[in-house]
């Protein structure tokens, strides 16, 4: 593995690893993982401890849920709490949420292999409350809603809230859980963004159970995090399935200090690199693309440096339509073809991964980050990547 520059624009570009996470972070981490730790140790009482203390009581503050716990991924988190909860019963899901995710993984595969039985109810553009009333028998075991990230049905549609079907869940007595995906913390509205529902909204509409994911937009490393009714969460932490989904001790500590950034918003924002890129100022943007090709244009490379707009996306199955405004450093090659150009950058000892658009490499200095353009230009001059070949 290496580490690569991020010129594409897509913040959350799963083929890159998702979300990275900030040096400060990351020295934690290495602090306490470099050594022994007291990832299952309790120091107070000096006997054995529970690895998810370290950061429950954080996701418990953070969300208003009563208890929390993760595992490693969040098709896991559904495994395991459908196993839990439904093994041998029936969830009731809506046919339009029922999502495939990256590399093929699908929900309703996912939840074949938890061991509860799906029940589909609605259509792909239409579900109603009373498809889900008329659907529940003795054998139902849970209420499962969705939250289809990676893609949106618009036009006539309609689909049923959190806040309605709890009305079912106090009626039939049965619980409800939501897949929220993303796993989104703070309102990303006040930032110009679509609203995105988040966790605490989930928990405050009645949810008994909300998975979602550490390393999308909550931009920690990767976990399928669970947080919901004690219950409920003390008897996944029992499940055997749990020691084959557990995290460990690197992913313990690095969702630990990312979650104590949102003890202040303030502070996410701006120390958790997603959450930074996503709400960095368009003119921030626009004086770094300046730099970069001023700092460019004075190597006198055989090339046409210029800047241009651009729009950059979130990725990771998080928010597929929005896009944010951003700035670009454009390089049309004149001597090789930009699509070599492209590939040269791709064998760099520290790789390069931009996108070809109009016969121009486009690197987006929304995910360009700043501090690496020296050593792009430097490596650009060492590799002589406008060579022509003979």
């Amino acid at each position: 593995m290496k580490k690569v520059l991020n010129g594409t624009g897509t913040i959350l570009h799963t083929n890159l690893g998702r979300a990275p996470l900030s040096s400060a972070h990351i020295s934690k981490i290495m602090e306490i993982a470099s050594g022994y730790s007291n990832l299952e140790f309790d120091l107070e009482k000096g006997q054995r401890g529970e690895r998810y203390s370290h950061f429950e009581k954080l996701l418990c503050e953070i969300t208003g849920a009563e208890a929390a716990m993760a595992v490693n991924n969040n098709a896991a988190a559904v495994m395991l709490i459908l196993n839990t909860m439904a093994k041998n019963g029936e969830a009731i899901v809506s046919r339009g949420e029922l999502v495939e995710v990256g590399g093929k993984f699908r929900i309703p595969d996912v939840m074949e292999q938890s061991g509860a039985i799906l029940r589909e109810v609605g259509t792909t553009n239409k579900t109603h409350l009373s498809d889900y009333e008329n659907a529940i028998t003795e054998n139902t075991k849970v209420l499962m809603k969705v939250h289809t990230s990676n893609y949106r049905i618009v036009g006539f549609t309609e689909s049923v809230s959190i806040k309605e079907l709890t009305s079912l869940k106090k009626q039939y007595e049965i619980p409800v859980i939501e897949d929220l995906g993303s796993g989104v913390l703070i309102n990303l509205e006040k930032y110009g963004l679509l609203h995105e529902p988040t966790v605490q909204e989930s928990i405050k509409n009645g949810a008994d159970v909300v998975c979602f994911s550490g390393d999308k937009l909550l931009g920690g490393p990767q976990a399928g995090i669970i947080v919901g009714k004690k219950k409920y969460l003390e008897q996944m932490k029992k499940n055997q399935l749990t020691r084959a989904l557990r995290i460990d001790k690197f992913t313990a500590c690095a969702l630990e200090t990312v979650l104590k950034e949102y003890l202040s918003e303030k502070k996410a924002v701006k120390n958790i690199p997603v959450l930074e890129m996503i709400t960095r100022p368009l003119e921030k943007i626009k004086q770094a693309a300046k730099t970069f090709s001023e700092k460019l244009r004075s190597e006198d490379f055989p090339a046409e440096i210029s800047v241009k707009k651009c729009m950059s996306q979130i990725g990771g199955g998080s928010l597929p339509m929005e896009k944010i405004e951003s700035m670009a450093v454009m390089i049309r090659p004149f001597s090789i073809t930009t699509e070599l150009l492209a590939k040269r950058l791709r064998s760099l000892t520290v790789p390069v991964i931009g996108r070809v658009t109009e016969d121009q490499l486009v690197l987006d200095m929304r995910t360009f980050d700043e501090k690496d353009i020296d050593c792009f230009i430097e490596m650009l001059k060492k590799e002589q990547i406008f060579r022509t070949e003979r």
